[in-house]
């Protein structure tokens, strides 16, 4: 989309981003924190009004999906707090615990911009719902003074279907999870009974307004990307998330299937989980999503489990 045409989108939702989120009605909790004030709500990402945002780390992150790294790697803001309480959390210690900065959205601005002049590709924003007033008025001022790669709309899939239709035009590139299939494994390991629903429907919304990967020169220009972690025991549901795709027409999807499940967080509380992956575990997954005819698939090595383990307690986290 053309820069100005989405500086105009951005001015254009703002009110209505903001009746969404006070009360609070942007994920699938819809817990009625007021994010204009001082509402922590479920996520816990309550600052005392609607112009900061907390985030850990921003930086040119080459461990996302090729199509967003090329060569200048993906403009990577990690934000702080998470709508889902996942067990076994890698990023625990910026989704549960906070860990991370309060700034001004006219500093994230700026984080925006430097990312830009760094090279990044993109600009990912990495579990944004919670802040995404901020976010958008950042964005609205970055915008205004010249920020023209794609935005990253990187979610736990958690994500109310008005949140997403009013982000036409706004997001480029759609990169949800989707994590589970059935209410019980969400409520179990993630206290979001609600996330197969509403994930599902935000996904729908989102391959309904963005559709199949566009990409410029090797790089995504918009599109979506779902990314599907294969848990223990089938846990996720990841034969039924296959399916569910394919009754929904989305085999041109691009999907990321990740092997990279490892026990991190509380996940040795439930024995079933306080494993890593099986090869053929994953495999299976594999092999299925193949013979439902899924045209482009992102497969990880089993190491990765290892490889893209972060600690946000270091200035560079995946190094």
């Amino acid at each position: 989309m053309a820069l100005e045409n989405k500086l105009e989108r951005i001015r254009a939702i703002l009110p209505e981003i903001q009746r969404l989120v006070s009360p609070c009605r942007a994920c699938g909790h819809a817990c009625g924190a007021d994010r204009t004030g001082d509402g922590a709500g479920v996520c816990g990402a309550g600052l005392g009004d609607g112009d900061h945002a907390r985030w850990q780390a921003a930086l040119p992150h080459f461990g996302e999906e090729p199509m967003l790294v090329g060569r200048g790697g993906s403009g990577t803001v990690f934000f702080s707090h998470c709508c889902l309480r996942c067990a076994f959390c890698q990023n625990w210690q910026i989704s549960h615990c906070g860990e991370g900065r309060n700034g001004h959205y006219r500093e994230l601005a700026e984080v925006f911009l430097g990312l830009e002049r760094q090279g990044a590709e993109n600009i990912n924003l990495v579990t944004p719902t919670q802040y995404i007033l901020p976010i958008l008025c950042a964005l609205e001022t970055a915008c205004a003074r010249g920020l023209g790669i794609p935005i990253v709309y990187n979610t736990n899939g958690y994500d109310a279907v008005e949140l997403v239709r009013l982000l036409d035009g706004v997001v480029d590139v759609w990169l949800p999870d989707l994590k589970y299939m059935t209410p019980e494994s969400a409520e179990r390991y993630s206290k979001a009974r609600k996330y197969p629903e509403t994930a599902c429907a935000a996904v729908r919304a989102m391959y309904a307004q963005a559709g199949p990967v566009r990409s410029e020169n090797g790089i995504a220009a918009g599109g979506v990307i779902i990314r599907h972690l294969v848990l223990p025991g089938d846990i996720a549901g990841s034969f039924d998330f296959l399916l569910w795709l394919r009754d929904e027409k989305m085999t041109g999807v691009t999907l990321s299937i990740m092997s990279q499940y490892s026990p991190q967080y509380h996940a040795a509380r439930y024995p079933e989980i306080d494993r890593p992956v099986t090869r053929k575990e994953y495999e299976d997954v594999v092999a299925f999503a193949e013979k439902l005819g899924f045209e482009h698939l992102l497969i990880q090595e089993m190491d990765s489990r290892d490889t893209f383990l972060p600690d946000f307690e270091r200035e560079q986290p995946f190094l």
